[in-house]
């Protein structure tokens, strides 16, 4: 590697000190250039690649579990999902896409843990946020998400190591309540006019498009409508306490 070769030059050049310097110089250059792993369509360093393929095969086979969560198989669950492809990657890929869908879905068995330990390798948090996200569209497409759906999303956020605040933030832009925004905001009703600017902040920075790095359109549009329903979230809040 770099950092080794810039060393020993630095040793023959200026002896010891040299040495170090060239390693730091070296190191530095190594950084750079990504030797600490080759960069994913994701946007992740990674010592394992995932082809678009791939993904789209492991993020079809989560559609399924969520979709057969409850028992049944709800067209208008199978229409979000078609939908959602052909808005973000054209009739004729979509379509390939989904013949591949219709093949997954009749499967029994899908582990949902396998698939969730192939995703945690390969994409970066921000990513698997809005996975899940895009799973909480689906259940919601038939106009209800059900006790046996969250409980299956809950699964899978767990498999997806996504931590129990996100999850809740992510569910409560799907599930209204009293306290709904608060709720995406991850704070309580009693937060102060400065916690909920503070959260604002935090949140907005968490979900914002930009720290989903990914060449995969779907994931893209998927964080602009997170990230908006963020800003709706401190909107409601704001004309609430007249902030």
């Amino acid at each position: 590697m770099i950092k080794w070769f810039a060393a020993l030059l630095g040793f023959f050049l200026f002896r010891f000190p040299g040495a170090v310097i060239g390693f730091l110089l070296g190191s530095f250059i190594d950084s750079l250039s990504g030797s600490a792993g080759p960069r994913t369509v994701f946007g992740e360093a990674s010592k394992q690649r995932v082809s678009p393929a791939d993904f789209e095969l492991n993020l079809l086979s989560l559609c399924s579990i969520v979709i057969k969560a409850d028992g049944q198989v709800s067209q208008r669950e199978l229409d979000y999902v078609r939908q959602y492809f052909l808005g973000t990657y054209g009739k004729e890929r979509a379509n390939a896409i989904f013949r591949t869908f219709n093949e997954v879905i009749k499967k029994r068995e899908i582990s949902a843990q396998r698939i969730c330990e192939f995703l945690n390798q390969r994409t970066r948090y921000e990513v698997r946020l809005q996975l899940l996200h895009f799973l909480f569209g689906i259940a919601q497409a038939d106009g209800n998400v059900s006790t046996a759906e969250i409980q299956k999303l809950q699964e899978i956020a767990a498999y997806l190591r996504v931590g129990s605040h996100d999850f809740e933030s992510i569910k409560a832009m799907f599930i209204k309540s009293a306290d709904t925004a608060y709720k995406i905001l991850e704070i309580g009703k009693t937060a102060s006019d400065e916690e909920v600017k503070r959260a604002y902040r935090r949140m907005a920075k968490k979900y914002h498009p930009d720290r989903v790095v990914t060449q995969d359109e779907a994931i893209k549009k998927g964080a602009e409508e997170k990230f908006k329903r963020v800003q709706r979230a401190y909107e409601d809040i704001q004309r609430e306490r007249g902030i």
